[in-house]
């Protein structure tokens, strides 16, 4: 019998496997030694539970430059993007309707700012340069009397270009606009420092760095005075912003996530650039490839590439029992779409339709990268053979 191939897993950008010392931390609360009451009730157990959030939520406060009553616990990035766009702009609709955004942000920002013009309100969707990142002179342009908010990602997750946040912050704090950031792809791998950089709102996911799925984080810089409406009604946990019981063993593994994270940003960012410069080279020895995004501005974390008359969809359909890649939209059929991202870029033709997306962790070793290639290069060969 053939034994079965393991299959590589690049597609860290999608997700991370939880790290083991994170894994035994949410254990803990989950086995009931401490912390399983519900941290709402008054009763000790209860009180056992809130002392815990409480510290995790100043673990993550710390680690941002924030303030612990600043950090808002919500199930991820898409939710806390909601409530940042949609919690700012009826908040307030007095003072002004419309919004700043790209045409290159992730689909929980411009399907967000899809509702709010089916509200009434106004949108600008910046295009980004051909390199992949939004110039901040546009950002200045676009800005209008009654512009209330300007999002923008601060890592691209489909190219890994990394956008001009401090720039942007910076033109958005002079007009007095309030400027929130989609650091999915970003929190945990660079540091971000809340203090130095004036952004409003920073959302977040814990999966995106080793941390469990269904948990992330809406930072709200000076809460006590910037006013958010609540999409969700209930209780009053999270300030009034988020009701619902607390789920404490996914922020403790939040928390623990992002500490480590931050304990081995020093050590992860060169290895994991080794790892993708490794990759491009010999890749390109094998196959010409084209990289899209700017590699002068762009995280080690993602490539986005394509194979000259490859599509993405044979390539990831030759290699979905070898290598797991991420590729442009993929809709409920399954099928893979062209990127929204790559055309808002002015890609078009071979480049766009046979871009894929491979991300890289700091647990991958250049010896998974180096059969990563071979198997990417013979599935190319087998594809090329078919064509003729």
């Amino acid at each position: 019998m053939h034994s079965a191939v393991k299959v590589l897993y690049f597609d860290t950008a999608a997700t991370t496997p939880v790290a083991p010392d994170v894994l035994t931390q949410m254990v803990r609360i989950l086995s009931g030694e401490q912390g399983d009451a519900n941290p709402s009730s008054t009763h000790l157990p209860g009180q056992t539970a809130a002392a815990i959030i409480a510290a995790a939520r100043a673990e993550i406060a710390a680690e941002l430059g924030a303030e612990p009553d600043e950090v808002i616990f919500t199930s991820g990035a898409t939710e806390a993007n909601n409530l940042a766009l949609q919690g700012v702009a009826l908040a307030h609709a007095a003072q002004g309707r419309h919004l700043v955004t790209s045409a290159i942000e992730h689909k929980s920002v411009l399907a967000c700012c899809a509702a709010l013009e089916r509200k009434g309100y106004e949108v600008t969707c910046l295009t980004p340069n051909r390199q992949g990142w939004v110039e901040p002179e546009s950002i200045r342009a676009a800005l209008r009397q009654d512009t209330l908010l300007v999002s923008l990602m601060h890592t691209n997750n489909e190219t890994g270009v990394l956008q001009p946040i401090a720039e942007v912050a910076e033109v958005a704090a002079e007009a007095g606009v309030l400027f929130h950031v989609d650091a999915a792809q970003s929190a945990g791998k660079f540091a971000i420092d809340l203090q130095q950089l004036p952004i409003d709102l920073l959302s977040f996911s814990a999966h995106k760095f080793h941390g469990p799925k269904g948990v992330g984080c809406l930072v709200v810089r000076n809460r006590r005075h910037l006013r958010l409406q609540a999409l969700m009604f209930g209780g009053s946990q999270e300030f009034g912003l988020r009701p619902g019981t607390l789920a404490t063993h996914q922020i403790v593994g939040l928390s623990a996530a992002l500490t480590l994270a931050a304990r081995r940003r020093e050590a992860d960012l060169p290895q994991v650039a080794g790892l993708k410069r490794q990759f491009l080279e010999q890749l390109g020895s094998r196959q010409p490839i084209q990289v899209h995004g700017d590699p002068t501005h762009c995280s080690p974390y993602i490539v986005n590439f394509a194979i000259p008359g490859i599509s993405s969809t044979a390539l990831i359909n030759q290699l979905a029992t070898e290598v797991a890649l991420g590729s442009g939209s993929a809709c409920s059929s399954g099928a893979v779409e062209p990127s929204p991202v790559l055309r808002a870029m002015g890609i078009e033709d071979e480049s766009l339709y046979g871009a894929v997306r491979l991300s890289f962790s700091r647990d991958h070793t250049p010896a998974e990268v180096t059969l990563a290639v071979e198997r990417i290069a013979a599935a190319a060969q087998r594809i090329q053979e078919f064509a003729c």
